[in-house]
């Protein structure tokens, strides 16, 4: 019996030390990759309150909307790519380093009326928190525009001046009125004639100038390329002085009418403004004062929600909509018309501090969709 004992303590003994000696182990397994216990973080993108303005000042310029969103994560992969617009208001992601980089067109070669605009962040996603990206608007190309005096075409009547940089050339016409764009760097006006090509000046552009180049030729009777005048205009970086952010060119009220819309995010911030233009969204209705449907189908007739983008979901950062009965109501309800959810609308009206626990617009006089 002391023997059967004996070997029974011992096997209990050496059953103990492996249990002890096994459970650290068992329990750090339990624990997992503490990568895969890190909670998922919020990214937020957003374009900086007077960002929309400038796209109004120029046709070349598309909407900040339609402007191509790329956010690549740390591992390298896209995490969204597409349009501005169309973009969720919130991404959760998880945690560590992100690229955000937003263009309002591809840029490649030379081309004519194609300045490019954008901007370029990274930015830490923290465990459970939130990352608010906020986007500036500013000109990465750079351009040029000839100004042809009488006394060019009639002194060097065989002639043609070319614009060419490292990475492609431009022949500028006589009548061409457009800006020609490129990437910063050494641009040349060059002079082609009989077959022979010479480089009249070369100028070192960074991103944002805008160089106006003025062709003559010294006598109109002299048809030798050696007299040929070159003035350059540098007195103005035309980004800053005519494409500026927030550059003071009003609020929302000029002559065009809704061209110079109010963003929701001017809107918003922007509480008793009258009679103003204002673009966005159309994302949801049925507004009571602590709720709104974003998904249809919808019941009322006489409000609805304007988002920053098409995706929007989030109440608190949209634009409450009082739509009057008559025309504006008619054309507007989701109810009669479901197509509408998604798209930018324009409305002229009042804006007003709260609607339905909302900053909104009211008083609505006349629409754009």
């Amino acid at each position: 019996m002391k023997k059967i004992h004996a070997g029974c303590l011992f096997l209990l003994k050496y059953f103990c030390f492996s249990v002890l000696a096994v459970l650290p182990w068992e329990s750090c397994s339990m624990l997992g990759d503490p990568e895969d216990a890190s909670a998922e973080g919020e990214l937020r993108v957003s374009f900086e309150g007077e960002a929309g303005r400038l796209t109004r000042f120029s046709p070349d310029i598309p909407d900040t909307s339609d402007f191509l969103l790329t956010v690549t994560g740390p591992d390298g992969k896209v995490v969204y790519e597409g349009a501005y617009g169309a973009s969720p208001e919130s991404m959760m992601v998880k945690p560590g380093s992100y690229t955000v980089k937003v263009r309002s067109c591809e840029f490649v070669r030379p081309a004519f009326a194609m300045p490019q605009f954008g901007d370029e962040q990274c930015v830490v996603v923290p465990s459970g928190g939130v990352a608010n990206v906020r986007l500036t608007c500013r000109q990465l190309n750079c351009g040029v525009i000839l100004s042809v005096d009488e006394s060019f075409l009639t002194g060097c009547p065989g002639g043609a001046l070319v614009l060419k940089s490292s990475s492609g050339s431009l022949m500028y016409g006589y009548s061409e009125r457009r800006a020609a764009y490129f990437h910063p760097g050494a641009v040349s006006l060059m002079l082609s004639e009989g077959g022979n090509d010479r480089i009249l000046m070369t100028r070192l552009l960074q991103p944002q100038d805008m160089l106006r180049i003025k062709v003559s030729v010294a006598s109109s009777s002299s048809s030798s390329s050696e007299s040929i005048r070159v003035a350059v205009d540098t007195t103005r970086n035309w980004l800053s002085e005519e494409y500026v952010i927030g550059g003071g060119n009003g609020g929302g009220t000029d002559d065009d009418g809704f061209s110079d819309a109010l963003t929701v995010q001017q809107a918003v911030a922007s509480s008793g403004e009258t009679d103003v233009w204002v673009c966005g969204y159309v994302v949801g209705g049925d507004l009571t004062s602590t709720s709104a449907s974003f998904e249809g189908p919808f019941s009322s007739r006489t409000n609805i929600l304007l988002g920053s983008r098409s995706t929007a979901s989030d109440r608190s950062s949209c634009l409450s909509v009082k739509l009057p009965s008559g025309a504006v109501r008619d054309a507007l309800n989701l109810v009669d018309n479901p197509s509408l959810l998604g798209r930018k609308v324009y409305l002229k009206g009042d804006i007003v501090e709260a609607y339905y626990g909302l900053p909104g617009i009211t008083n609505i006089t006349d629409y754009e969709k």
